[in-house]
């Protein structure tokens, strides 16, 4: 069974001006970040920002640190991206000559 990912926001923290009407109601985005030095004293994982849309961001404002988020223990990390064809295949090229060029050396001992 899933674990709930849990979420503490501080509405006091909220740039009204920033929220937003869509069709549905009033809306905030959020965006999280990981915490650079791992989980912190209360186990929150990630940092929760308001996000200010690009006219805001181009302005150089930065959305306010607006609450904290905690991952349960078990959930495992996304998987790295895996490197396409063409990386992969540049690297075993590299291998590859590297390889050829030790089998050609000639050692003296």
């Amino acid at each position: 069974m899933a674990k709930p990912i849990k979420l503490k926001i501080n509405v006091t923290r909220i740039l009204k001006e920033h929220l937003y009407e869509g069709k549905n109601g009033k809306y905030l985005d959020l965006v999280v970040w990981p915490n650079k030095n791992g989980p912190d004293q209360y186990g929150n994982t990630h940092m929760v920002c308001q996000e200010l849309g690009k006219a805001a961001r181009d302005a150089g404002e930065r959305g306010p640190i607006i609450g904290n988020l905690t991952l349960p223990e078990n959930e495992e990390p996304a998987p790295a991206p895996k490197p396409n064809k063409y990386e992969r295949s540049a690297k075993q090229s590299q291998a590859e000559s590297y390889t050829a060029d030790m089998e050609e050396d000639s050692i003296p001992f």
